[in-house]
């Protein structure tokens, strides 16, 4: 039932969104849907399936068994159902922040993580473009830190689901007034936010890490609120990769293994 209600959730944040991006995009798609969706659409479904034959629910099943046998640090102390849900969401979206950081400067973990940051454009589909290796060392580093908070089991669903909507929200290609994506990305990452983490530029690739609130970015100095191209105009990806037709799937999964270098 867990599984189903994160699938169904997330299929409903990503027809919405690519909905919304037919209707309002916010840049003017250079390379045609024809060459990307079907790399990033076939990562996701790879990572789909081999998370469905090896880890499946391991995040929801840590956090009952955690509960069931008393450890970690929530249950340490006598708190409320309504209190432990809003510390695990804060600090699972802090983890991420932290692993999304460390997925940048390890250089081990940017071979992974790099696969991302091929996409030479952004729109939904970005959210998913991840190698499935990334996506089992993240899921086995959330169950690490799920044991170690205790963290409640109905917020590993909620979270799930909220790191989803806002990363597919951050990650599409729409458009947002001036003024609203400003009052937005007090509490959110909108889509002017993160794309400037896309940047072909490293010190802006190196900044807004944030995927789902953007506190943690401003906290630690990793907050940059302009390009230093318009949004509109701002290329995306990276530098050493700019033939889309290159990164084919069969590419993209035998990528961290190739030699490469992050552009500096």
């Amino acid at each position: 039932m867990e599984a189903m209600i994160r699938l169904i959730s997330a299929s409903a944040i990503f027809l919405l969104m690519i909905g919304w991006e037919y209707l309002s995009p916010r840049r003017t798609l250079r390379t045609g849907r024809k060459h990307r969706w079907p790399v990033n659409l076939g990562l996701a479904a790879l990572n789909m399936a081999i998370m469905r034959v090896t880890m499946g629910s391991v995040a929801y099943l840590t956090a009952m068994t955690a509960r069931e046998q008393n450890f970690g640090l929530l249950h340490q102390f006598s708190c409320p159902d309504e209190l432990s849900i809003l510390i695990t969401l804060l600090f699972l979206d802090f983890a991420i922040y932290l692993q999304h950081i460390l997925a940048h400067k390890w250089p081990l973990l940017w071979r992974l993580h790099q696969v991302h940051h091929t996409d030479i454009e952004m729109d939904a589909t970005t959210t998913v473009r991840f190698h499935p290796l990334e996506i089992m060392l993240s899921m086995v580093y959330k169950v690490i830190c799920i044991a170690l908070i205790g963290g409640n089991p109905a917020a590993i669903v909620i979270f799930e689901i909220l790191l989803n909507a806002t990363a597919t929200f951050n990650h599409s290609n729409v458009y947002i007034p001036a003024k609203w994506d400003k009052i937005i990305r007090y509490v959110l990452v909108t889509p002017d936010m993160h794309r400037i983490h896309h940047s072909v530029i490293p010190k802006e690739t190196d900044s807004n890490y944030g995927f789902s609130i953007s506190c943690w970015d401003r906290l630690f100095k990793t907050y940059t609120a302009e390009p230093q191209l318009p949004q509109t105009e701002m290329p995306v990806g990276l530098a050493n990769f700019r033939e889309e037709r290159e990164l084919n799937f069969y590419r993209l999964l035998l990528l961290p293994f190739q030699t490469q270098k992050k552009a500096q």
